[in-house]
């Protein structure tokens, strides 16, 4: 047997689990898919089998682009979800979340690396910019289902997580820029010299840039999907779901291509398609051909960040750097989401999920190989690493246990009985099939009238 033999072999077991295992964590129990898959890979790479080894710090440019793939793949997902439609009001929840959470807790987090870690400003700034985004790939336990047509099916907690999570990934580029150039400006100290061209160009441009482009491609696929008279470039007649990719890859290209935020422009390129018809049955087809490839690479790379743990990837990894992990997840983020939501509309105990559950993952990965590229950074690459690592461990053992069981719980105290505002079906959180009864019952609504509108009605 060789070393191909096995992968060939971990690849097949691990597409049959990926198919399997959502349903078997759904609804109430204290288990998701992340942590399955995370625990396989520590499990597997501790028994004694000749296996490849997994190195981020060596294969830092593998890292990145794989973290990337997956993310912008999740972010199609999540923009393709979402039935509300853009406004300052509709999405309230989400502006305070982008404007005032998100800033407090970078600034809380550099501080907090800076004082316990005694880190230099750069290197506290790239650990706050890495761990601020919330993470689109792991956290469908607290997040919409399919789409449907009513844009009142969405309960405002599940909601608020999916949106911020669609949005911040792309906004956390500028603060990871920002670290990039307080190192090369002041290596080990402080300095504010490249502050003004920071704001001009990474700031202000390539946000700008990223969400016009993002837009331009939505509105022009929307048109190409569901609107031109020709039947044969109507792609919705044909229902092919891995047209969602040419969607991510054209529009992250695109924006990459003239200065912007790929990020931003792939969630802004699927809530515009979203937008262009949203009784259409097709939009059911894309969101689950993304899901299920979302689902793959998530569950691959989460086996090898487990493997990673495994082979001593938490090695380097201080009591001080674990309790600015255990800050960032239990105080910080926490603190900042009460703060940013105080004064919505949201009820007491709402507020509290949606502050609590800002899980770090996959894009927090990427953000840290795609930052240690660009610069040199006062501090070791490998505690840098062992501090984030740490960080994902945690947030998806403690967000993983925690999703099902408090969802389900906030559902019952509103009362709703699982209806579709509250995530559950006529069977309550756990569906006849095993998985959220919501998503179900969102399917039975939105499937038939894809199908009698074919034509884009």
């Amino acid at each position: 047997m060789t070393i191909g033999d096995g992968v060939f072999a971990w690849l097949g077991v691990a597409a049959l689990l990926a198919a399997v295992l959502p349903r078997v964590v759904a609804g109430r129990r204290p288990l998701s898919l992340p942590l399955v898959f995370m625990l396989c890979g520590i499990g597997v790479y501790l028994l004694p089998l000749p296996l490849p080894a997994v190195d981020p710090v060596d294969d830092r440019l593998l890292v990145e682009h794989a973290t990337e793939v997956c993310v912008i793949i999740s972010l199609m997902g999540a923009g393709l979800a979402l039935d509300r439609p853009l406004g300052l009001r509709r999405w309230a929840s989400t502006w305070r979340l982008l404007g005032v959470t998100m800033p407090l807790t970078v600034v809380a987090t550099a501080g907090v690396a800076w004082w316990l870690l005694d880190w230099p400003p750069a290197a506290a700034l790239l650990l706050a910019a890495v761990l601020a985004p919330t993470d689109p790939v792991l956290a469908s336990e607290v997040q919409v289902g399919r789409p449907t047509d009513d844009e009142h099916d969405e309960d405002e907690v599940r909601f608020s997580l999916t949106s911020e999570a669609g949005l911040n990934d792309g906004l956390a580029f500028p603060l990871t820029y920002a670290a990039v150039a307080l190192a090369a400006a002041a290596g080990a100290g402080w300095s504010a010299d490249w502050v003004g061209s920071w704001a001009l160009n990474e700031l202000a441009y390539k946000c700008v840039v990223g969400l016009l482009a993002g837009l331009a491609v939505g509105r022009l696929l929307g048109w190409l999907f569901f609107r031109t008279r020709s039947k044969v470039l109507r792609l919705s007649r044909h229902k092919e779901g891995f047209v969602a990719l040419g969607a991510t890859f054209l529009s992250y290209g695109l924006a990459e291509i003239i200065g912007g935020y790929g990020f931003l422009a792939v969630f802004t390129t699927a809530c515009a398609i979203r937008a262009a018809e949203r009784a259409h049955g097709y939009h059911n087809v894309l969101h689950d051909f993304v899901e299920q490839v979302e689902r793959l690479l998530t569950a691959g790379l989460l086996f090898l960040l487990g493997a990673f743990v495994a082979l001593g990837g938490l090695s380097h990894l201080t009591w001080q750097g674990a309790a600015v992990a255990l800050v960032v997840l239990l105080v910080v983020r926490p603190l900042a989401g009460w703060a940013g939501l105080l004064g919505s509309r949201m009820e007491r105990r709402e507020r509290g999920v949606v502050a609590g559950f800002g899980i770090r993952g996959i894009g927090s990965l990427y953000y840290l190989a795609y930052g240690l590229g660009q610069a040199d950074f006062p501090v070791a690459e490998r505690e840098v690493w062992a501090v984030v690592t740490f960080t994902v461990l945690a947030s998806v053992v403690l967000h993983g246990v925690t999703a099902g069981p408090l969802i389900a719980r906030l559902d019952r105290l509103r009362g709703t009985g699982g209806g579709p505002a509250s995530g559950g079906g006529p069977d309550g959180p756990d569906g006849p099939d095993g998985e959220s009864g919501r998503r179900s019952e969102r399917s039975e609504r939105s499937e038939p009238r894809g199908e009698t509108a074919e034509d884009g009605r």
